[in-house]
């Protein structure tokens, strides 16, 4: 049997876009969120640069050709849309203008970003500029968060972590007690809080959150999707994961 080349083929299964994410070779959580927040008709499609479980400044800082390695092995000739780094801390290490340079190396095709790009874009949509930051990082990366959202004009009013080195450690700390802690960072001026990590599993309580401490929580993941999408130029509307999803 033969058939009309025109007649055998549809546009696939993801016909609203096609996604990247690069991820750490540790990481375990950030599969699983994409999966939940994203629509069935966009692909998700994830690489993992080669490190290791430790989540310094030094480490960090050394995953540059990395990225552009896996970035050049996610669809490289079916059409990717977008690709992100999906490591917060990474991101920021690194700073957006070498990621950004990273990523387009490896997917010319694709449009670049990376986390940390993706929490700016959803802090600006809801209009915040004093923000506190829970996160489960040791001090020398909690010190560069805080002057890389200072330098892109955000007042934090306060940045405390759980003082964790490794992430096989972050994606196991209980989601209930990633609320407690976050409670306890909060400041009475914050406009919004920031849950800082792609490995935390804050996803799972930013909802319920943000109506104890009646503001918008911000966590990493949930801004990534958020900022994917609109990338894509999907508005959906999706519920139970805050404010930013449900709103903006």
């Amino acid at each position: 049997m033969s058939f009309v080349k025109d007649d055998l083929f549809d546009e696939g299964r993801h016909t609203r876009g096609k996604v990247g994410f690069v991820l750490l070779s540790s990481e375990q959580t950030i599969e699983g969120d994409m999966f939940r927040l994203f629509p069935a008709d966009v692909g998700l499609h994830f690489a993992r640069v080669s490190s290791t479980d430790d989540i310094t400044v030094a480490c960090l800082s050394s995953l540059t050709r990395e990225l552009t390695r896996s970035a050049s092995t996610l669809l490289p000739d079916a059409g990717l849309d977008v690709v992100s780094y999906a490591c917060t801390s990474g991101s920021l290490v690194l700073g957006e203008d070498k990621v950004v340079d990273a990523l387009r190396t490896g997917a010319p095709k694709a449009r670049p970003t990376s986390l940390i790009t993706s929490v700016i874009r959803a802090l600006k949509a809801l209009e915040v500029s004093k923000i506190a930051v829970a996160t489960p990082y040791l001090d020398e990366v909690n010190d560069r968060e805080k002057n890389y959202l200072q330098d892109r004009g955000f007042e934090v009013t306060r940045i405390c972590g759980l003082n964790l080195r490794y992430d096989s450690e972050m994606v196991r700390v209980r989601p209930e007690r990633i609320a407690d802690f976050a409670k306890t960072v909060d400041t009475t001026d914050a406009e919004a809080v920031f849950i800082s990590c792609g490995a935390l599993r804050s996803l799972d309580i930013v909802d319920e959150l943000e109506q104890t401490l009646k503001k918008p929580v911000i966590c990493s993941n949930q801004a990534m999707a958020w900022d994917i999408l609109r990338l894509l130029g999907i508005r959906d509307r999706v519920a139970g994961y805050g404010t930013l999803m449900r709103s903006c």
